[in-house]
């Protein structure tokens, strides 16, 4: 399975995937000029790993900013990882995020409600 490392720039956060440990590590803002093109190897990435292994899959996400288009790729990332906790997987999404941007914290919260897999909002200072 081909890992991402996609680099970040002033509108796409930073992506990576480690298929080996179950990890996706995703940073920094995200309002790229066509959100589902963007992300779309991510979430290919994300189904193909869920289709090919039982293993378990954890998300780390510092993402400071994220538009609507984004916001709706997220969702629907997330609906998938839903499906795949209902069917057994063990999921974990590690969100962090600065004290002091109480709107990420609040987003946060609005994709936690969601999802019954663990999801844990993680302040930092």
């Amino acid at each position: 399975m081909n890992d991402l490392k996609i680099v970040s720039t002033q509108s796409t956060p930073l992506i990576e995937t480690d298929s080996n440990r179950g990890v996706i590590y995703m940073e920094g803002d995200s309002y790229p000029e066509n959100s589902f093109e963007f992300y779309s190897e991510l979430v290919s990435w994300v189904s193909h790993y869920l289709a090919t292994n039982s293993r378990p899959l954890v998300v780390e996400l510092a993402l400071l900013y994220l538009n609507t288009s984004s916001i709706k790729v997220m969702m629907d990332i997330f609906d998938e990882l839903e499906d795949a906790h209902q069917s057994g997987r063990d999921i974990t999404v590690n969100w962090r995020y600065d004290v002091d941007n109480e709107r990420v914290a609040e987003l946060a919260e609005e994709f936690k409600e969601d999802c019954s897999f663990a999801f844990n909002i993680i302040g930092q200072p």
